[in-house]
């Protein structure tokens, strides 16, 4: 497990440990990630298995384009300080200091910091798997899985519990294992009696068979290398055959490869369009097109208007 800092203007990484007093601070502007992945962190709650795949602390400097996540795989977002937007289940939100939200399973959601105080996150990835025969319902776990979507204010102190979670996994005390899985199962008690506080819906929890690693793999590859998606190399990533690659997303996104690689692509065109000084001409090189009418005319084929109309829109 490593703590890993990247800065926009770097081509390496870096990687290093950080007092953990420096991480959420009111008014910062410092470019960073702070990223605890490849975790053995596993624990299990009323008899659901519990994996945390990415513990993430980062200023964003930059928009997330929109996505989604697989079955039983739910990303908790809270932003200590700073402004931002959120798309979310087709509806648009004001982020602010103290917003808490949960994107769960095939949620497609979009984040952009607003300037000039650009928001901080906290995001705790889990992947959930409910055993099959689980008969005894649970008062934390059954209300977290039937929440795909849930965005409000923090009522519990969550951000006191992020800043104990990071310092144990910053320094590794002893221990700290057990006491990073007791704070996972602390964070997820607070959830609920932020559900608690607003009216919920419930929605059913589906079952995967996606391995762990693999999500990650599949999700952080539209995500991040949308200009130059192939199917051959998120193949090669994944250790199987394209045919198999186009199975597995078919099965566990219900969507082909070419369909994921369209939705990447679009949804950051979507946010580049939102930078008034940025050239169509610019935003095609960026994405990987061959020329400007060749975006031009995927982006009409998916939105069904054309990029300069859609940018008009959004004035």
């Amino acid at each position: 497990m490593i703590l890993k800092l990247t800065n926009d203007h770097d081509t390496g990484k870096i990687y290093f440990r950080i007092p953990v007093r420096h991480l959420a601070q009111k008014g910062t502007t410092t470019r960073m990630k702070l990223l605890y992945t490849d975790m053995d962190i596993h624990f299990s709650m009323d008899g659901v298995s519990i994996h945390a795949l990415n513990i993430v602390f980062e200023h964003f400097n930059h928009a997330i384009p929109s996505h989604s996540h697989g079955n039983g795989c739910y990303e908790i977002h809270f932003i200590p300080y700073g402004y931002g937007k959120l798309t979310a289940a087709g509806s648009h939100y004001d982020i602010t200091p103290g917003t808490l939200y949960v994107t769960g399973p095939h949620v497609e959601h979009a984040q952009m910091p607003v300037p000039p105080d650009p928001m901080q996150e906290y995001c705790i990835y889990l992947k959930l798997r409910s055993a099959s025969r689980r008969k005894t319902p649970s008062p934390v776990i059954d209300p977290f899985l039937a929440m795909p979507f849930w965005i409000g204010k923090d009522s519990q102190g969550i951000h006191a519990l992020m800043k104990l979670l990071f310092d144990e996994l910053a320094y590794h005390y002893t221990g700290y294992q057990h006491q990073v899985e007791l704070l996972l199962s602390q964070l997820l008690i607070y959830m609920v009696r932020n559900y608690e506080q607003c009216q919920v819906s419930q929605t059913s929890f589906a079952r995967n068979n996606l391995t762990d690693s693999k999500s990650v793999i599949i999700e952080e590859y539209f995500l991040y290398e949308y200009r130059s998606l192939s199917l051959d190399t998120l193949a090669d990533r994944l250790k199987l055959s394209p045919r198999q690659t186009q199975r597995l997303l078919k099965e566990y996104y219900g969507k082909s490869f070419l369909q994921k690689k369209a939705e990447a692509k679009m949804s950051a065109a979507a946010i580049l369009l939102s930078e008034k000084t940025r050239s169509i001409t610019s935003i095609a090189e960026d994405l990987g097109y061959s020329s400007a009418e060749h975006f031009s005319s995927s982006f009409r084929k998916y939105y069904q208007t054309s990029p300069r109309e859609y940018r008009k829109r959004m004035t």
